[in-house]
């Protein structure tokens, strides 16, 4: 392309995005943003979706840009950018790459201060700016002589870190006319690779699984973020060692292997999975971040400063740190090396299969049982934080099989429009949502944003009477934890549903026959409603929850 070649600062980043792999791009419109959005919708390869408010549309992108590799949200000044911001700071802890772009008011009424709608009044235009410095990796506001290289500076670097980044874009400057891209974006990858620190770490590696009686490894979602599953299962498959992911992890590697022993969870852990991780010689920890929600409230029987641990561009041996080996090139060098180090391992026997209930009241332990035998290696699975994700999250899905979670950031009513943008992401995946009511009321309203695209997913509810995951925590009947009973039936019709099939479970013998009927209607937005006893929780949840509560100076 030649260099004299122009085009807008809106063509300017669709076709960067365009090249990241993003086809949606979600928001809610706003005056300020309304010319922008035409060229949107103009765009041959790009499809605008359009959510019932900027959280909403956050919380699409986030599920969007795990499936995809990257995500764009639009937003208006001020209102709209606020409105979102809780869903892009769920991105940056959950290291999620997207971009937001808020569209604000022209270049002179910046430079005026002029008093305008969706400012604070007092003619401070940077005030939002500001404020998302906290939460994106970098940021920048668009002016027509820099435009293009500081969409590349934001955008490479959120792909780099894997996070949200933040362009301001005044509407006057969307029309502006600058070069157009002459070469690719710049991506991470073997130029990030430093040869003889690699070799360092792999001989520093190599060594310590030869010096141990035995091997395992920790897997967790920094190798999905970082682009390392395929090296990762190339690994595990050449080696041969244990592996167990935490539930951040979850689905990262296969949980149908026989390697697998199952999600980490420090003392709450399975006995299986805590002997194969906890008494490890060496373990490998690939990806991993240890939360309070993940490692059973910090309680881990193993150090996390020794060992192996690969990160995103630096690994260590033992708390000796080697930069400039990213996680794939990492895991690639570890299957030359080891792939055919022979070494005993310990993985115990797999407990016995449960006896199914019968015809008595649904329980939590009955229904994640289910719920886990149903799931298709084309699913996507999305469960809410509380009962639904702790109770999931220990179950293990087919081979093929995605798992969306959020348990760091925790935000609650993530999961729906996650479901969203993941299943616009993928179609051909169905979704299918597990979510509590609780969670449910605040963002229910992109059910009706499901609809309109004519999406199928299986939406699961658990009606538990409330927030029951803060009763297991403290206040089992403090009325902070109640919430509004809703009609759950009505609302798939009410927000433009008027296909679903609806069903209900109070039973296990119902639940099975809803979930047979759910799996058959493959054309048809499926809303199941189950009824669950309010103080009856997973056996994870009870467990994390009495440690929070500890730590909290609380008690039940």
């Amino acid at each position: 392309m030649a260099s004299h070649d122009t085009i807008t600062v809106t063509d300017y980043l669709l076709r960067r995005l365009e090249s990241l792999g993003v086809r949606h791009i979600f928001g809610v419109p706003g005056d300020y943003n309304l010319k922008l959005l035409d060229t949107v919708i103009a765009h041959p390869g790009i499809e605008w979706v359009g959510t019932a408010n900027e959280l909403g549309a956050a919380y699409a992108v986030d599920g969007y840009a795990r499936m995809t590799g990257f995500g764009a949200l639009v937003t208006t000044f001020g209102v709209g950018e606020l409105s979102a911001i809780n869903g892009v700071a769920g991105g940056f802890a959950e290291r999620v790459p997207m971009v937001h772009l808020a569209v604000g008011p022209a270049q002179e009424m910046e430079r005026s201060g002029a008093i305008l709608h969706h400012t604070t009044g007092d003619g401070d235009y940077e005030r939002f700016a500001r404020a998302h410095e906290q939460i994106t990796c970098a940021q920048a506001v668009l002016r027509p002589g820099t435009a293009g290289a500081e969409i590349d500076r934001v955008l490479a670097t959120a792909l780099r870190e894997s996070r949200p980044v933040y362009l301001r874009l005044p509407a006057d400057v969307a029309a502006e006319r600058i070069p157009a891209p002459t070469a690719p974006l710049p991506l991470p990858g073997a130029a990030d690779v430093n040869p003889d620190s690699l070799a360092a770490f792999l001989d520093a590696a190599e060594q310590a699984v030869a010096e141990a009686d035995s091997t395992a490894v920790l897997a967790d979602f920094l190798a999905d973020r970082f682009h390392a599953r395929t090296e990762l299962a190339e690994f595990l498959a050449a080696s041969g060692f244990p592996v167990a992911t935490l539930s951040t992890g979850k689905t990262v590697v296969d949980e149908q292997d026989p390697r697998f022993v199952g999600v980490y969870s420090g003392q709450f852990s399975d006995p299986r999975t805590r002997v194969a991780i906890d008494e490890a010689g060496v373990l490998i920890r690939v990806g991993v971040l240890l939360a309070d929600t993940t490692s059973g409230g910090f309680s881990q029987g193993f150090d996390p400063e020794a060992g192996i641990d690969l990160g995103p561009y630096s690994a260590a041996v033992d708390g000796k740190r080697f930069d400039g080996v990213p996680m794939a090139a990492a895991l690639a060098g570890l299957t030359r090396r080891l792939g055919t180090v022979p070494a005993p391992q310990r993985i115990p026997a797999a407990p016995a299969p449960v006896d199914r209930g019968g015809d008595e009241p649904l329980t939590q332990n009955y229904l994640w049982d289910a719920v886990a035998a149903a799931v298709r290696p084309w699913n996507t699975v999305v469960a809410e934080q509380g009962t639904s994700f702790f109770g999931i999250a220990t179950r293990h899905l087919p081979t093929g099989a995605r798992f969306i979670g959020q348990p760091l950031w925790g935000s609650i009513g993530y999961t729906l429009p996650a479901l969203l943008g993941a299943q616009i992401a993928d179609p051909t995946r169905r979704g299918v949502l597990l979510i509590g009511d609780g969670s449910a009321q605040l963002t229910i309203q992109e059910l009706g944003t499901i609809a309109r695209h004519g999406l199928t997913p299986v939406i699961i509810l658990v009606n538990n009477d409330g927030y029951t995951v803060e009763r297991a925590i403290h206040g089992k009947r403090a009325v902070y934890n109640d919430i509004a009973p809703w009609n759950w039936s009505a609302i798939p019709g009410a927000l433009g549903a008027s296909n679903a099939l609806v069903l209900h479970a109070r039973t296990a013998a119902e639940l099975d026959h809803a979930l047979a009927e759910a799996a058959l209607a493959t054309d048809r937005l499926v809303f199941l409603e189950v009824v669950t006893d309010i103080d009856d929780t997973p056996a994870l949840l009870t467990g994390f929850a009495e440690g929070v509560g500890a730590r909290n100076g609380s008690d039940s």
